[in-house]
């Protein structure tokens, strides 16, 4: 097992292999400008989702968000929706289990360049039979899903990082 395991480090690393994660702060830069456009409907949640945003391009991509004339690119992030869909009832007929879809339309500019895309995050959470979706709950599910709608914009952004290099 021991052998397998470290022909296959040898492989990847002898054939060039990198993490489509390596392109992406190569995109980005190491300076981002991010502005999330407050819903009026709901701007809790477009709060909630640009400290989520923030946070999360730092630790994922140790990139400084900054001021728009500072940055080397810029999102822009529009909270769309909330939906929540029940998952699992228990026997009595009562939810147990709900999926939020955070949908989140992001563009990014960098130089003349623009790239628009509409994604959602989806995040499943179990409640208390015959309990209704609390607040933290609700908080906690836009923060996940809003995680995860950035994390699959940010892998779209490391392939075109990787497609770009190819060019």
């Amino acid at each position: 097992m021991k052998k397998f395991i470290l022909i296959s480090i040898l492989l990847f690393y002898g054939c060039g292999y990198r993490p489509s994660s390596s392109y992406t702060p190569k995109t980005l830069g190491d300076r981002v400008y991010i502005e999330v456009e407050v819903s009026l409907s709901d701007p809790e949640n477009s709060v909630l989702i640009r400290d989520t945003i923030t946070k999360a391009i730092y630790t994922r991509l140790k990139s400084v968000t900054t001021t728009r004339k500072r940055a080397k690119s810029s999102i822009f992030v529009k909270y769309k929706d909330i939906k929540f869909s029940p998952l699992e009832y228990d026997r009595n007929g009562y939810v147990v289990h709900y999926q939020a879809d955070v949908i989140l339309d992001f563009l990014y500019k960098k130089g003349d360049r623009e790239v628009k895309k509409s994604l959602v995050g989806k995040y499943d959470f179990p409640i208390r039979p015959s309990a209704i979706i609390s607040t933290s709950l609700r908080f906690k599910a836009i923060e996940e899903g809003s995680k995860k709608a950035l994390d699959k914009f940010i892998a779209y952004l490391g392939t075109l990082g990787l497609r770009d290099e190819k060019l």
